[in-house]
């Protein structure tokens, strides 16, 4: 099929009234509704839907290799180290820092924790595009029918209120149905795939401490036996 019988099949449905009501009432009712904060992100995680799905095996392999440096060289080699991951880099800093065990767990849940937070930010963004497309279609429909019933008395003016009415719906279910929703969804599954992945981190970050943390107690006092008084023994 050629380009031009494409376009000579698609023509009919095409309206640029319609398109700008549905696209520009979905584009304002979200920005309406949503934080500009949020409303960054859900455009940058576009970029996400290009990207392999995220696995946790590197990271855990250089926390492996983070111990044996720790080990061989002592805690404070790592404060050398390279690390590309924010979580991961916070936790060995902390450790470098001195604190403990559960000082670095909890602050590892905190940094994923928000991390979730703000991927379920960028996909309700999209999930508000697909739920408000559908109704401004519904909109779009409302006043080509208002339109129409004003054209009434000029036959040529029905046919163009009519498409705006008809294509408005079509436009509104298809960028809800065909886009936002299914962004949404894929937005929602790598934000749980990289979570679960995330947990992963936890044992090996908790091992990395426990195995510095002897070395940050220091020197353990003993206390020194109680000898007898010398007038008591002077006294046997």
């Amino acid at each position: 099929m050629t380009v031009t019988a494409i376009s000579a099949l698609l023509a009919p449905y095409l309206d640029p009234a319609a398109m700008v009501i549905v696209a520009a009432g979905t584009v304002g009712a979200v920005i309406l509704r949503t934080p500009a904060r949020d409303l960054a992100r859900g455009a940058s995680a576009l970029r996400v839907l290009l990207r392999r799905r995220f696995r946790a095996d590197a990271l855990v392999d250089q926390i492996g290799a983070l111990g044996r440096i720790a080990k061989r060289h002592g805690v404070l080699a790592l404060d050398r180290s390279v690390i590309a991951d924010p979580d991961v880099a916070a936790a060995v800093a902390a450790i470098v820092d001195g604190a403990d065990v559960d000082t670095v767990v909890e602050q590892l849940k905190s940094r994923q924790l928000a991390r979730t937070e703000r991927h379920l930010a960028a996909v309700d963004v999209w999930a508000s595009a697909a739920e408000l497309a559908p109704a401004m279609g519904m909109i779009g429909t409302l006043i080509g029918l208002v339109r129409m019933f004003l054209a009434m008395g000029d036959p040529a003016a029905i046919g163009g209120a009519m498409a705006v009415a008809l294509l408005s719906t079509l436009y509104g279910a298809a960028i809800g149905n065909l886009i936002a929703m299914p962004v949404a969804a894929r937005l929602r599954r790598a934000a749980r795939d990289e979570a679960f992945e995330r947990l992963r981190l936890e044992a090996p970050l908790r091992a990395l401490a426990r195995q510095e943390a002897p070395r940050k107690r220091g020197p353990v006092a003993v206390p020194t036996a109680v000898l007898p008084l010398r007038d008591e023994v002077e006294s046997l």
